[in-house]
């Protein structure tokens, strides 16, 4: 397996704006990849190591998963792909959906517990490491669900940002695929013949989900209004930016062009 895969153009040419307009790297970063072993977090893996080779930014990437230990998801074929492409790889075994299961309420969401017991994984694992950048895979139909789930259910316009610093003031996380649509990632995957794991979040098909529901919403609406996400980046876009590090060096050439 080679690392020398090389992402086409048109997503290079949005994570390249999306590095550039956020600010995400630094000269010298060590930038710590959270691979759950989807089409999204493959593909921005394949897309860092794309730039790391032709960004005029020097930077390092490692990666890490975290195996939440559900019998229904082993993402362990990732270990011989990860090490085949020359990676430093940190393989984190946690039982987060047994946990769930006894210190979940009935009203709790199988989604957001796990989603912070991996990020305080993930948190921890950079820290040991030495990383000073988590990267995660969220894309623009991620943050567009997320928008319209907090205005619906929460009463409040908010999003994922794309570059935040934590309150611990120790580590930043970026998004570099947040101009990205789903399709292209799916499509990348597909072509190169990615290692997909499915069903990267068992519970989610387990049961219904808040963010299924809006994912088909929004498919339902970009049937009758082609510019539906576009818009919606218009309106997300001072969300995404809030919180963002000063003083952060641009890649402004991340797209390889």
């Amino acid at each position: 397996m080679s690392s020398q895969i090389t992402p086409p153009k048109s997503l290079l040419r949005h994570i390249g704006k999306a590095i550039a307009d956020y600010s995400m790297i630094r000269n010298g970063d060590r930038i710590l990849l959270g691979l759950s072993g989807g089409k999204d977090s493959l593909s921005l893996l394949h897309s860092l190591l794309h730039l790391q080779r032709h960004a005029p930014v020097d930077f390092e990437v490692g990666v890490v998963t975290v195996d939440p230990q559900s019998g229904s998801f082993d993402p362990s074929p990732l270990i011989p792909y990860v090490e085949s492409l020359g990676l430093q790889y940190y393989y984190r075994r946690e039982p987060i959906m047994q946990l769930a299961t006894e210190h979940m309420d009935d009203n709790g969401s199988y989604c957001a517990f796990c989603s912070r017991m991996k990020r305080g994984i993930m948190y921890g694992t950079a820290r040991e490491a030495g990383y000073n950048v988590l990267a995660l895979a969220q894309h623009l139909d991620d943050l567009a669900e997320s928008f319209l789930m907090s205005a619906f259910h929460g009463g409040k316009l908010n999003t994922m940002k794309a570059h935040y610093q934590i309150d611990a003031g120790d580590l930043r996380v970026i998004r570099p695929l947040v101009y990205v649509r789903e399709t292209q990632t799916l499509a990348f995957a597909q072509d190169n013949a990615l290692p997909v794991i499915m069903e990267n979040c068992p519970a989610c098909f387990e049961m219904p989900t808040q963010r299924q529901h809006m994912k088909e919403l929004l498919q339902a609406e970009q049937r009758n209004n082609s510019r539906i996400y576009q818009n919606l980046l218009s309106a997300m876009r001072p969300l995404m930016s809030r919180g963002l590090p000063p003083d952060t060096e641009i890649c402004a050439k991340a797209a390889g062009q």
